[in-house]
């Protein structure tokens, strides 16, 4: 690479500074400060194994966003991780094995090969949490609420969430009897909405009018509660897991408008973001002025089977990077004290002193305030001598504070 291009950096991948990384270290430090008080533990996944172990349960599209290479030592393809959830899901079935419910939160760097839209970086920080051993609607309650209140942390303004059941589709399109192929053709066009392709589809591949028909309408079913109401009466003959589907939505909007009166919540029941990974319900969180979800999640049970044991699990993530873009809140850098670049040991006692109460002191090693650097440093104070002791002074006006 021209020595004058060596500053470049890949399409996706950028430089964190020391505002910006004060701002997500300390939103990170107070989202895991949060999930421990709800009782979550954290985890640390590595960053690198093997990749059969990374895609477990997994995806197509998480395929093709995670970075492959050959490990020099075993000869086997690695991966880097583009998710956490397949770890922390490995670490409750295989490491931990307890037999109650347990609650794991995590908050770490993953990679992508390849970015997820327009400007997104390609080296996320995933913020998350995941709830194992519970296959009630009290554990996908209780997530929903962690996220949400993870939002109100960060201060994300006007959040909206959007709460579907990926057991409604899968149910029906079963029982339609649908080749791969068609299958997977459909669902491409489901994602994009595109109801008229959807529709001839259906002519083509599924015999059973009936269940043309409640497909067809799925597709279309998004908007406020009166959208379980219109599901009732369409998939009145529909396969009983589908009332069940039902159901579970209907628990779990009224659990989460107990714990958080006036929240905006509407739904959309052909939500399939993670259909080959979900298993029930999903949900996202949505704010103006950001055109993707700002956190998502949803349940995904038994992913464990392939680490020995089969449990039932509901998680979310976001990108602390996100958050720290929509947030209200600022996380400014704390005045520091300037000392002097003195060996004496009452300097250096006192600085030790002002350290170990949470002050930030700096040795003037360039002589900063001849050469008015003070600024650069951050510094309101200085240590100075008065009457043989050290004591800290205002920088502009020399007058004591209190130390």
């Amino acid at each position: 690479m021209n020595s004058a291009k060596s500053w470049l950096l890949p399409d996706g991948v950028e430089e964190i500074l020391p505002e910006e990384a004060r701002k997500l270290e300390g939103l990170r430090r107070e989202i895991l400060d949060l999930y421990r008080c709800w009782g979550y533990e954290l985890v640390i996944t590595p960053l690198l194994e093997f990749l059969d172990s990374l895609l477990v349960g997994s995806s197509r599209d998480l395929d093709l966003h995670t970075f492959k290479l050959i490990d020099q030592l075993s000869g086997q393809l690695l991966g880097i991780r583009a998710d956490i959830t397949p770890q922390a899901a490995r670490i409750d079935s295989h490491r931990l094995q307890r037999q109650g419910p347990v609650r794991l939160c995590y908050a770490d760097s993953v990679v992508h090969a390849l970015p997820r839209g327009l400007q997104a970086s390609r080296l996320p920080i995933r913020v998350g949490a995941e709830f194992y051993g519970h296959a009630g609607v009290a554990c996908d309650i209780e997530v929903i609420c962690l996220m949400l209140a993870m939002l109100r942390q960060a201060e994300v303004a006007n959040v909206h969430l959007v709460l579907g059941h990926v057991g409604i589709y899968r149910s029906l399109l079963a029982a339609a009897g649908m080749a791969a192929e068609a299958e997977q053709t459909l669902f491409e066009a489901v994602q994009r909405k595109a109801y008229g392709e959807v529709e001839q589809l259906l002519e083509l591949h599924v015999a059973d009018a009936a269940l043309r028909k409640m497909l067809a309408r799925l597709v279309r079913l998004n908007g406020g509660e009166e959208v379980l109401n219109q599901a009732r009466d369409a998939f009145g003959n529909a396969p009983a897991a589908v009332g069940t589907a039902l159901d579970e939505l209907l628990a779990i909007d009224a659990g989460v408008r107990k714990r958080i009166p006036g929240l905006s919540l509407d739904y959309d029941l052909c939500e399939l973001r993670g259909y080959q990974y979900h298993t029930g319900i999903v949900f996202a969180a949505y704010t103006p002025g950001y055109g993707r979800a700002v956190a998502k999640g949803g349940r995904y049970d038994n992913i464990g089977a392939v680490f020995g044991r089969a449990r039932p699990a509901t998680g979310f993530d976001s990108d602390l990077k996100i958050l720290a873009r929509l947030t209200g809140r600022e996380f400014r850098r704390r005045p520091a004290i300037l000392a002097p670049d003195h060996d004496c040991p009452r300097l250096e006692a006192k600085v030790a002193e002002l350290r170990g109460v949470g002050e930030t002191v700096i040795h003037d090693v360039g002589a900063a305030v001849d050469n008015g650097l003070v600024g650069e440093l951050g510094c309101d104070r200085r240590l100075a001598r008065q009457d043989g002791e050290w004591v800290v002074l205002g920088i502009r006006n020399d007058q004591a504070q209190k130390s």
